[in-house]
């Protein structure tokens, strides 16, 4: 099969488009003949090597956590899936941007999303519904979100919405419409927040939702007036200093099927900044890299 891989760390450059032998699915298992793979910041920071103390990798090592597809192989003890589903979800921490991967947590593809939307969902949605479940019920409180025009910032607004929230949502200004469009209360992010959020909330902000690491977790801290109401996916030595939830991704089925419902519902739409071809894997990482996208960038492998 064709996938990417790169057999060293570094940059986009190490990304090569290879034939490489086939993965089958082991006990528990799914293995999907991929229509479209997600593209997250984790897997640049894996390729990099900048996250190779807390997430080694046997290199050459295929980029890619999520992805959606058809079901082509089932492993040994797994029940309520069938060959021919479509489905979309996670694998380990590499392995989703080839013709052919293997998932360990999945649910079935909404109708209302796109298999680039699917792709899109997996990474995002478990890690935007831990952030929020980490803050207990929303429904009556008003939650802030550091990054919120991003591919988890703008599933947790859908999920915080869909829960009963009023959402107050920080981006650039260029995202300020795309946050409304959501239905969230934009803001920028950066010194002199606290005030701008006052204005948004004169009653108060009851809980926030850190997305971006951008060092704004002491200010979030100090809004809502204490750290257990406060998570964060991605600033974990802040998080520890300060008490505030750290919340990792995890391949959490429920989750899965959680966001799916959503989907079927017309609640949750996975945002897509770019699509790219496999061949164009580089200028893929290269744009995640860069930050700042509007949503999630997605590869698409096979065409319809």
């Amino acid at each position: 099969m064709r996938a990417v891989r790169f057999h060293e760390y570094g940059g986009v450059e190490t990304l090569v488009v290879e034939q490489v032998p086939q993965p089958h699915p082991g006990p528990g298992e799914i293995r999907i003949r991929v229509a479209a793979a997600g593209v997250n910041p984790v897997d640049w920071k894996l390729r990099t090597g900048a996250a190779r103390d807390w997430l080694p990798l046997d290199l050459p090592a295929i980029p890619g956590r999520d992805a959606a597809g058809v079901v082509d192989e089932i492993g040994d003890g797994v029940q309520g899936v069938e060959i021919g589903d479509r489905v979309f979800g996670l694998g380990g921490v590499t392995g989703a941007t080839a013709e052919f991967a293997v998932l360990s947590a999945w649910a079935p593809a909404p109708g209302t999303w796109s298999d680039e939307q699917s792709a899109g969902a997996g990474l995002a949605a478990v890690t935007a519904m831990g952030g929020l479940k980490a803050l207990g019920p929303l429904q009556g409180r008003t939650l802030l979100i550091e990054g919120a025009a991003g591919g988890v910032g703008s599933a947790a607004v859908e999920f915080a919405l869909a829960h009963g929230a009023t959402v107050i949502g920080t981006a650039s200004e260029r995202n300020h419409a795309f946050l409304a469009s959501l239905g969230a209360l934009p803001t920028t992010y950066g010194a002199g927040l606290a005030g701008r959020v006052a204005a948004l909330a004169p009653g108060g902000v009851d809980v926030a939702l850190d997305t971006a690491a951008s060092g704004s977790l002491p200010d979030l801290v100090a809004i809502v007036g204490d750290a257990s109401r406060v998570s964060t996916i991605a600033d974990h030595a802040n998080a520890a200093r300060l008490g505030a939830h750290i919340v990792d991704a995890e391949n959490d089925p429920a989750l899965l099927t959680e966001a799916a419902e959503l989907g079927r519902r017309g609640r949750y739409a996975p945002r897509i900044e770019r699509v790219f071809a496999l061949d164009r894997i580089g200028e893929a990482h290269a744009l995640s890299q860069r930050g700042r996208t509007r949503g999630k960038i997605v590869i698409v492998v096979h065409g319809d």
